[in-house]
């Protein structure tokens, strides 16, 4: 299919964004990579009267670190999360996930931005930001906010932003000592949507975990913090004993929909093998 015709306007700044925004009463949409947007407009799943091409204005760029934060701009591609030595240094764990998400073509492309935008409840970088506690900065025409990551996904493909609002950074907290992660996830094949996957990150510190995050995608409407895993793990050496508690555990968090190709059933075991595999490097790493 093709989509129905739109006119098309690049800007090289937020102000210029919101006003071609509002010049449409709302009936436009901002682009970025494309990877989510163009696909959506194939299908006819949106048909904006405007395009608002937003891959140009600066402010959206960028990785720096600020009192200890790392910035990490919207506009950011997946292939530099992968390769950026700043991110390698003060959020390994969106490099553990990046090399999950699609295929190189689509990594050269796509951005975080508009990953976390979309709120895919099978995306990867959710998951991650979500485990990293990471603060989304949301620009609109009235100022700028930043929202947790627990507070940002919201629903099936909703987040916190307004209409009109983008969404031009994410910060992560400050690096810990001790500060540990792992990322994995079960697909049919490499590149294809997560069955199911995980996002660890943590303090490990004298053979004990504290301070835990553990996030898993695919297993609902958003990515779920997993809080009585969390439970378990607090405070215990990473053993045996300690990964089969967090296991039996994860049926208070999880509670995945029946899926005509994955049985509700099937998703929660494979979270289960998948939380025992990724506790178990994390041990092993220790």
């Amino acid at each position: 299919m093709k989509p129905p015709a739109f006119d098309y306007l690049r800007v090289e700044t937020v102000a210029d964004a919101f006003a071609a925004f509002q010049s449409q009463d709302g009936d436009a949409v901002y682009l970025a990579g494309g990877h989510s947007v163009v696909p959506s407009l194939n299908l006819r799943l949106q048909a904006p009267s405007l395009l608002i091409d937003v891959s140009a204005i600066d402010e959206l760029s960028g990785i720096s670190l600020q009192d200890g934060w790392l910035r990490v701009g919207a506009m950011t591609r997946h292939v530099d999360v992968l390769k950026d030595p700043q991110i390698s240094a003060h959020a390994p764990l969106l490099q553990a996930a990046a090399p999950f998400v699609a295929h190189p073509a689509i990594r050269n492309r796509g951005t975080i931005g508009g990953s976390l935008s979309l709120a895919d409840p099978a995306s990867e970088f959710p998951a991650a930001v979500l485990a990293l506690r990471a603060e989304m900065e949301i620009v609109s025409a009235d100022g700028v906010r930043r929202v947790p990551a627990d507070g940002f996904f919201v629903d099936l493909f909703e987040t916190a932003m307004a209409p009109g609002e983008i969404l031009k950074a994410i910060w992560i907290p400050p690096v810990q000592p001790g500060q540990v992660h792992a990322f994995d996830e079960l697909a049919r094949r490499r590149g294809d949507y997560a069955m199911v996957g995980v996002a660890v990150h943590g303090i490990l510190e004298a053979d004990r975990l504290s301070d835990i995050s553990v996030a898993f995608f695919s297993v609902g409407n958003k990515p779920t913090r997993a809080s009585a895993v969390e439970a378990a793990l607090n405070g215990n050496a990473v053993n045996p004993a300690v990964i089969s508690s967090a296991q039996q555990a994860l049926d208070q968090d999880l509670d995945p929909p029946d899926d005509p190709q994955l049985p509700a059933t099937a998703r929660k075991h494979m979270a289960r093998v998948l939380l025992g595999r990724t506790l178990t490097k994390l041990g092993a790493a220790a």
